[in-house]
């Protein structure tokens, strides 16, 4: 008889606990995941993919404008059915919701529903009952944070936003996040009037200083009323509106708060603690190089590690654990040179260091940029910069970081990831021919190095 139920139960069918399990069941262990909600976890359910959907619907107004003003297209009554939309994406994330299951099945994972909560190294109890696994994988994900200040409950998070049965017409957005930042974007161009507040000098803190304030100006060109140096700290009910006082005494009058103030790993209540996992102050389950916490038998990946909290990389820890664990291929998780995207409007998108981090890392760096209208706003007319940068070690000249923003920023720089992890030179770059009119062509035609305080 075996010694445990399973060879490893996975807590959370978020996309990571979904691979873990999954890759498990299909080189012949005995897999479990349980999942107190629906299959596929924030990014299915309350992130990427309906956010994704959501940007798609905001980018329409502008798409009309454009063809209107510059292409030569009459168009007519226009209007945003926000019930409709949000019932066709619900629709989609319900067929992702069986795929996850499909997969799982077939795979030979068993699902359970239910909060699994850890009784010690070996023991897991969902609803009740108990299963023992000789490897127990925490995949919890995270989960927003809201600020304690008076009147706080009558906000709410990119939780609920994907749920509202009307669209508010004055949105007030609390953060300065890549949350917040697309949100404003999706509200605004699906018509809203948006404020977006952030207690810093710029929001998207960890980007290119470049890419921050660029995107910023443009925001502002398209009408979002954005606020830094500025925070709520009451939000009042009133008859039929919310009422929000500021740090400086100033008041926001809006129909909708929301919170996008960070998250914090999905943690609380597991009995990890107790069964003698270590954990971070924020609450982030505390892991050696190959995702192994401070119990033998205990895994965590994704967000509630809090290492780099996207999607490919929990799914990437997740591949690396499998191999870990069951085909005899220790492997630790590569978290260098990760690619990321913020699907603000414009788009930002971003491979490498920043130029901070480029000089604090190898001090004299060579930094190429670019500023220009894309050929598209020529005819339409409209005062929008796409902005292009790169850094460059001088010694070496090796390529250290990619910056993108405009339009399918994201699509740009997902094919020059490739050329990082290569260790591409500016030299390849400069040989590379481009292709002839695009926006991403800049970034092989760069020739002429520029100062170094772009940024200013």
């Amino acid at each position: 008889m075996p010694r445990y139920d399973y060879d490893l139960f996975t807590i959370g069918a978020g996309s990571g606990g979904v691979r873990a399990s999954r890759l498990a069941g299909a080189s012949g262990a005995r897999a479990a995941v349980a999942e107190a909600s629906e299959l596929g976890g924030t990014c299915v359910n309350v992130g990427c993919i309906p956010k994704k959907l959501m940007v798609y619907a905001s980018h329409v107004r502008d798409e009309l404008e454009d063809a209107a003003s510059g292409y030569g297209w009459t168009i007519g009554e226009r209007r945003f059915d926000w019930p409709g939309f949000i019932e066709k994406k619900d629709a989609e994330i319900r067929r992702l919701n069986g795929v996850y299951q499909r997969l799982l099945h077939a795979a030979g994972v068993e699902v359970l529903e239910g909060r699994a909560r850890v009784v010690d190294p070996h023991t897991v109890e969902v609803e009740g009952r108990r299963r023992t696994a000789a490897n127990v994988l925490v995949a919890t994900g995270s989960w927003p944070w809201v600020p304690g200040i008076p009147g706080a409950e009558h906000g709410i998070t990119s939780n609920e936003i994907f749920h509202l049965k009307r669209q508010p017409e004055r949105v007030l957005i609390v953060g300065g996040g890549y949350i917040a930042v697309e949100f404003a974007g999706i509200l605004h161009g699906m018509g809203s009037r948006v404020t977006q507040l952030y207690r810093g000098g710029c929001f998207l803190r960890g980007f290119d200083d470049a890419l921050r304030s660029g995107l910023a100006d443009e925001m502002r060109k398209r009408g979002v009323d954005l606020r830094f140096m500025a925070n709520a700290v009451e939000v009042r009910p009133r008859a039929s509106d919310l009422c929000v006082t500021l740090a400086d005494g100033s008041t926001v009058e809006c129909d909708q708060v929301l919170f996008a103030t960070g998250r914090r790993p999905r943690t609380e209540d597991l009995g990890l603690a107790e069964a003698g996992v270590a954990l971070t102050e924020a609450g982030a389950v505390r892991v050696d190089g190959y995702s192994r916490s401070s119990v033998e038998s205990i895994w965590a990946i994704g967000d509630a590690t809090d290492r780099i909290n996207l999607t490919p990389v929990a799914i990437h820890e997740a591949v690396c654990l499998a191999n870990t664990l069951f085909n005899g291929t220790p492997t630790k998780p590569d978290h260098a040179g990760v690619p990321s995207a913020v699907f603000s409007q414009p788009a930002l998108a971003t491979v490498g260091l920043t130029e901070a981090q480029a000089r604090d890392r190898h001090g004299r760096v060579d930094v190429y940029y670019s500023s220009f209208r894309p050929l598209k706003h020529t005819l339409t007319g409209r005062d929008e910069k796409s902005m292009m940068k790169l850094l460059v070690d001088p010694g070496s000249d090796r390529v250290l970081g990619v910056h993108v923003l405009g339009p399918d920023a994201a699509e740009i720089v997902q094919g020059f990831a490739v050329a990082l992890r290569c260790g591409a030179t500016k030299a390849q770059f400069d040989a590379t021919l481009g292709i002839h009119p695009t926006s991403a062509e800049e970034l092989v035609t760069l020739r002429e190095p520029v100062g170094a305080d772009v940024a200013d």
